[in-house]
């Protein structure tokens, strides 16, 4: 039997087939899960149709997380779809781009405020959304960065924010845990994806961490995908509140510099 047999999950913010939300979909819809998808932007909507359509998945909404009333209207629509609901992905983030380059020192009010509430508040007013469809429990998964605990160059206001969503996290973590209903992050290393696109010097990032990191690569979006299985399933049923990293090991070093280097 499948481990997400019977469960239904609403996975937020993909984009495209190279998304880290798309490499959950397949993770949890292999193992059972009845999926729902949301993206952002309709310019989105002729990429996430096709990738819905490969999975069969007949419930596809576009949300801007922004606006109180449509997050409530596709939880109204979702009730009517899946009845209740297991499972939320939350795999939105945005900062302007203009703010993920030069120095933090002059991040504009506007670009603080938006990064803030798409990459942070969203988290919230979506679990708060999603409470009532789990009158058993479920569980809650984010996404963050290694940039949120330590300097990551270009990585700025995001930094800031993924800071801000961790600590989301355990707040809420301890408001529901009575409701059984487990809050979780993934701290993935750098993958290349729409949103990442945007960070000033990514590519450079992807080859920093690909010669430090003790695996000595990157990780991909099926290994995230395999993690969030794990924390979304019985198998995670004793965590939360924790910030899981899948990140070929870079978060444990502090001179991440490869030991053959070393005299």
């Amino acid at each position: 039997m499948k481990i997400l047999e019977g469960k239904k999950a609403l996975i937020f913010g993909i984009a495209n087939k190279y998304s880290i939300a798309w490499g959950i979909t397949k993770a949890l819809h292999q193992q059972g899960a009845e999926v729902g998808l949301s993206y952002a932007v309709p310019q989105l909507e002729r990429r996430v149709i096709p990738l819905a359509e490969e999975l069969d998945i007949s419930f596809v909404e576009k949300c801007d997380v922004t606006v109180e009333e449509e997050i409530e209207s596709v939880f109204s629509r979702a009730a009517d779809h899946f009845g209740e609901i297991d499972i939320l992905v939350h795999a939105i983030a945005f900062a302007p781009s203009e703010e993920l380059t030069g120095r933090f020192v002059n991040t504009s009010r506007e670009g603080f405020r938006q990064a803030m509430d798409i990459s942070v508040y969203s988290l919230v007013s979506l679990t708060r959304a999603a409470v009532p469809l789990m009158p058993d429990g479920g569980a809650v998964l984010t996404l963050t960065y290694y940039g949120a605990e330590k300097v990551v160059p270009h990585y700025n206001v995001m930094g800031v924010a993924k800071s801000a969503l961790e600590s989301s996290v355990r707040y809420l973590a301890a408001d529901l845990g009575p409701q059984k209903i487990r809050v979780n992050a993934i701290s993935a290393g750098p993958i290349k994806t729409l949103s990442a696109g945007g960070i000033a010097g990514f590519r450079k990032m992807l080859s920093y961490t690909d010669e430090r990191a003790p695996l000595r690569r990157n990780v991909d979006q099926s290994e995230v995908g395999d993690t969030a299985l794990w924390l979304c399933s019985d198998l995670g049923s004793g965590v939360t509140g924790e910030i899981v990293h899948v990140d070929a090991g870079y978060n444990i070093l502090g001179m991440p510099e490869p030991p053959e280097n070393w005299e």
